[in-house]
């Protein structure tokens, strides 16, 4: 339903060549053949990657949390977005996060 991220229409027309989809309690993330992410859902969930959309390119893979996402890139980085409190921020360990 419309709460819960179940509408893409925002996105639909960024919704070509999917690769993988991914969910949170309330928004989903879509890796693009080319490594570009797109969301939609609750921006509270993860569904508003606005933030960090500079940064989400050569994604490999996509964890979701209840209300974060974050995201591998081909170089070993981590890229994190969503309520903050659920692992949407991980600023104060990032230099651990690398390689993973």
């Amino acid at each position: 339903d419309r709460n819960g991220g179940g509408y893409s229409s925002r996105v639909q027309d960024q919704l070509k060549d999917v690769q993988q989809i991914y969910s949170t309690e309330r928004a989903f993330a879509a890796v693009l053949a080319d490594g570009n992410v797109v969301t939609w859902g609750q921006p509270g969930y993860g569904g508003d990657s606005s933030g960090v959309q500079d940064q989400l390119k050569n994604v490999q893979e996509i964890c979701g949390s209840q209300s974060s996402f974050a995201a591998v890139l081909a170089d070993g980085s981590i890229v994190e977005w969503g309520n903050q409190d659920h692992g949407g921020d991980s600023s104060t360990i990032e230099d651990d996060l690398f390689y993973i």
